[in-house]
Parts: structure tokens; sequence; C-alpha cells
């Protein structure tokens, strides 16, 4: 099995045609954070106002939830094997990495800093009608909790030209080095009791998970026998149940991704075991009506789905606690029965709502990039100004005044990533595509795929 993974020839640049298995599988991980997000609102009102907590906390659920909904290490897997692709198909074309990297920037940032700029508008319009400092406070903490997935994947694929090179040189010894480095991140917290170290596995897990999907785009996973991918899924899931038996991870696999954990490491060589032994059932299966229907819907969208489900359900929760306190009916335990039964209802309301505000906002996603620049230091300048904005949302919470600085980064990071305005000049008088206006876009729609 070695021999096959370490030998194995890169296959040249598939065509243009998008993986169907791949497509499907992304979309199905974009609608599992959206449900797993909206399993965890919980909403009530007391003498006191309006709560909102974390229905998971202390529950026996999330445990077998999170074993079927944690679906990031295949998600980054995924962006692996798709920016492996996207990389590969812009160098054939003569493209060069900090090109590749701005593009990836622009689809990536242009979003976010939409959906943040929005965020600090409504934080300022609650702050303006006299809503409670403290709730205001929450909202803003539960808005900026998932876009540590934005920080991470930006320096991924900021990372995935260097790492492609280190990959086509060196395949096993560089995801050795990084699986390695993940495991010793894993062995120190755990000796000393400082959970804070766990988050260099910010950068180890996640990296190598993305290498994991080099080996995916390569056709080195596929061309192991069936036996081979049997045994890695089930080796990687004896691991974990070891890991959970003896205390060494938490059997919610939640909770380990903050700080992230080797068990995302074994969630990922699972996951990723899996797809490619059902690859071709996957592929019938998305070709369906129903299933491809669904594809196409979330495909263009991924990024903003994202982005936008976590104000959705924001949004939802405080109209069904004003609509509480204005009609006087109570609304359901946390965790008893009556929310239980209106569980189904809620999700589907949680995914409908955040496909209508999808579907005019992904316009924002498919605008197509500027011109990139060539220049490595100012991708690393837009790379470094986008990751702190994230990083200050994460630390500092989303306030209005937070809202504002990020969003002043990412507007800087957005214009590193575009080539300088004179070079962008003398380009367009060189270039018969901008001449016609008819410039083909560089690598995939989707940074994500």
């Amino acid at each position: 099995m070695t021999t096959i993974l370490a030998a194995t020839a890169a296959p040249p640049p598939a065509a243009s045609g998008r993986d169907r298995a791949i497509d499907f599988v992304r979309a199905m991980c974009v609608i599992g954070v959206v449900v797993l997000h909206a399993m965890m609102v919980g909403v009530g009102v007391g003498d006191g106002g309006p709560s909102f907590v974390n229905a998971s906390d202390g529950t026996w659920w999330i445990v077998p939830l999170s074993w079927v909904l944690q679906v990031m290490p295949l998600f980054f897997v995924i962006g692996g094997f798709s920016g492996a692709t996207a990389f590969r198909r812009a160098r054939a074309r003569g493209g060069e990495g900090p090109g590749f990297v701005a593009g990836r920037i622009h689809r990536l940032l242009l979003p976010a800093l939409v959906t943040i700029a929005t965020a600090g508008v409504i934080l300022a319009l609650l702050a303006a009608v006299g809503t409670p400092p403290d709730l205001i406070a929450l909202a803003g903490f539960r808005f900026s909790q998932p876009l540590w997935f934005l920080g991470v994947f930006l320096v991924c694929q900021a990372l995935l030209p260097a790492l492609v090179r280190l990959h086509e040189d060196a395949p096993l010894r560089t995801i050795a080095v990084l699986a390695v480095g993940a495991a010793v991140v894993d062995v120190i917290r755990l000796g000393t009791g400082i959970d804070a170290l766990g988050y260099l596995n910010l950068a180890f897990v996640w990296l190598t998970l993305q290498q994991l999907g080099f080996f995916l785009a390569d056709g080195r996973i596929d061309a192991l026998s069936r036996r081979a991918r049997r045994l890695a899924a089930a080796t990687a899931v004896a691991a974990l149940a070891a890991a959970f038996a003896t205390g060494i991870h938490s059997p919610d696999l939640v909770a380990n991704i903050n700080p992230p954990t080797t068990a995302l490491l074994l969630v990922g060589v699972a996951h990723t075991a899996l797809f490619s032994l059902f690859r071709g059932r996957l592929e019938e299966l998305a070709a369906r009506r129903v299933p491809a229907a669904v594809t196409r819907f979330v495909t263009p969208r991924a990024m903003t789905v994202y982005l936008w489900h976590m104000p959705v359900l924001l949004c939802l929760a405080g109209l069904a606690a004003l609509g509480a306190m204005v009609t006087t009916l109570p609304l359901p335990a946390v965790d008893g029965a009556g929310w239980w039964l209106s569980r189904p209802a809620w999700l589907a309301l949680a995914l409908a709502a955040t496909a209508i505000v999808a579907w005019p906002l992904a316009r924002i996603e498919a605008i197509p990039s500027p011109r990139s620049t060539r220049s490595a230091w100012r991708v690393a300048l837009a790379t470094a100004a986008g990751t702190s904005a994230v990083a200050l949302l994460l630390v500092a919470g989303t306030s209005v005044l937070a809202a504002a600085v990020a969003a002043a980064l990412l507007a800087i990071a957005l214009r590193l990533a575009r080539a300088p305005r004179a070079r962008a000049r003398r380009s367009r008088t060189a270039d018969p595509w901008i001449i016609r206006g008819s410039r083909p876009r560089t690598g995939p729609a989707l940074p994500l795929g």
C-alpha cells in the first residue's frame, strides 16, 4: 500500500467537467453544518426576558449526533482535492502560485466582507432600538464562532501551492511530518494540561487533512485495493474507539474541534476511505433528480450558505423569543419532549430560511476575480490581513467596532490581492481577452471546489 501511495503518478489535469461525487458530498457537508448548528439553538423566555443557550450542553445526544455530522475533516479533504486540481489546471495554463492564491483570497474574503459588515450594521441597529447589551454581545459571540473555518481555510489555501509541490516531490514524507506534528501537539497538551497549546493544531490538523485530499486528487487512494481501503477505515474507527475508551479524546467530536485534536485526523481517514469505496455509488446518487438539484443549488453558494447560516439562525431564535413574549405562549423546554417534537419543523425552517437568504446573496460569491497580483509579498500580506480579521472576531467577539475593524482588514486584504493599478492598465492593453471583455476565469467558481 505504501509503495502505491508513494509511486503512483499523478494524472494529468482533468477535463473541465466537475466531479459529481465531490460536489454532492461537499453539498451534504454544508447542509450537515447547518443542521448541526441548528440543533444547538436553544431559546427560552423567563421572568428576566429571553434566554439563548447552547441546547447541546451536557446532553447525551450530542455524541452520536457529532459522529454523524462532524464533517469538517472531510470538508478539508475535499478542499485539498479541489484546490490541488484547480492549481494544477492553472499551472498548466502558465499560472503561478501567488496569482492562484490571490484568486482564492478574493472568492473567500469578498463574501465574508459583506457578511461581517452587515452583521456590524445589524448589531448597531439592535443597540439603537434598546436591545440589552448582554443579548447583543451574545449574538456577536455566536455569529463569530463558525468563522474559525474562514481563517483556517484561508491559510490552508495560501499554503496550497507550496504544499502541492512538496507533495509532488515527497508525498508520504510531507503528510507524515504534518501528522506527526499534530500528534506531538496533542501529547504535549495532554501532558502539560495547557489546552491553549492545542491551538497549534489549527495548522497541523487541517493542513494534514488538506494534504490527504492531494492523494485523493492524484488517484492514489482510489488505486488502492478495496481491501486496503476497508482496512484503513476500520483501523481509523478502531483507533478512535480506543482513544474514546481511554479518555485520550472526548467521544464528542464537536468538542475535538476546539482545539483541534488528532481524533479529527482519524475521522478524516475513515471518511476519505469510505468516500473512495463508495465513490461510484455516490456518483450514481448525485445524478438523480433531487440530489442533483440540491447539489446545483449549494455548489455555487457554498461559502454564502456557510457565512450566512448563523445570522439566519440567530434571527430565527430572536423571532421565536419575540413571538413567545408577544403571544405569551410558552416555548418548549430545551431537550424536553415538546422540544424534540418541534425539531423537524425547526430544522426545515432553518434550512429553508438559509436557502432563501443565500439565493440572492450568491451573486456576491459569483463576482469574477479581478486581475490578481503576482507578488508573493502582497499575497502574504493579504493572507495575514484576512486571518487577522477573523482572529479579531474570534477573540473579541463581534461588536460594532470589531466588525468595522475586521471589515477594514478584509478590504485591505482584497486590495492587496489585486494587481497594482499601473500593471493592470498595462495588462489590459496587452491582453486580448480583456479587449474582448471575456477573459476566462482561472480555477473553479468556488474556493471550496
